[in-house]
């Protein structure tokens, strides 16, 4: 009885050990098909992650290096648009303001007889047809019969001659910026020319329009 006792006791743990390793298998593939499906999530949440930080660090970075969309330059008109009219006349201050320009640029000189006049020494030539004109060396009556003596010859007809105070008011309530650029001339003609400029109670310039003065040589 006792042979038979052990020998079915043998039999008993053969047979359980048969089993037990079945169990431990199914186990195990469970457990090792969890961390599968981990590692699958882990894997698909992954990129999303990184192109996020990623994304987010290159639009610092292009903020940084475009920080100026947040205060954009002006778009300024250097004497209006001169497409369809001479520098420094009305019609080209007009046409200007119809684009839409944030900015006006308007030249500056002084007649002999010391009028400040929207011009420039350039723009005296093209009504007169002298390259030796100078605005500093002719009085303000001179400088528009010039305009009206050449009137028939010009590319465009509208060459009348603006004073300072004529030309703001045209553009000054409609830019954001207003710049007269003073042509400084001989000293005899032109000195203190900007502090003239500054000076004239030519036109009450808006608080809304910047106004500014730089000197340019002629």
């Amino acid at each position: 009885m006792a042979i038979l006792g052990r020998r079915r006791e043998r039999e008993l743990g053969a047979g359980g050990s048969n089993r037990f390793p079945i169990r431990l298998t199914r186990h195990s593939w469970r457990r090792q098909f969890r961390i599968l499906i981990i590692c699958l999530a882990l894997i698909a949440l992954l990129p999303p992650i990184f192109f996020h930080f990623r994304l987010k660090a290159y639009r610092q970075a292009q903020l940084k290096k475009c920080s100026w969309l947040n205060s954009p330059p002006l778009v300024c008109a250097h004497g209006g648009d001169l497409s369809k009219a001479f520098a420094n006349t009305m019609a080209a201050y007009q046409d200007a303001l119809r684009s839409r320009v944030d900015c006006i640029e308007i030249d500056v000189s002084r007649s002999s007889d010391g009028v400040l006049l929207a011009l420039h020494d350039r723009d005296l030539q093209r009504i007169s047809g002298d390259g030796t004109s100078r605005v500093s060396h002719l009085s303000i009556k001179e400088i528009k019969e010039l305009g009206s003596t050449h009137q028939s010859s010009l590319k465009f007809t509208d060459s009348k001659v603006l004073t300072v105070a004529e030309a703001l008011k045209s553009v000054s309530r409609s830019v954001q910026q207003v710049i007269l650029d003073a042509k400084v001339g001989p000293p005899s003609y032109e000195s203190g020319l900007a502090k003239d400029i500054l000076s004239a109670n030519i036109l009450a310039v808006p608080l809304s329009c910047n106004l500014h003065v730089p000197l340019t040589s002629i």
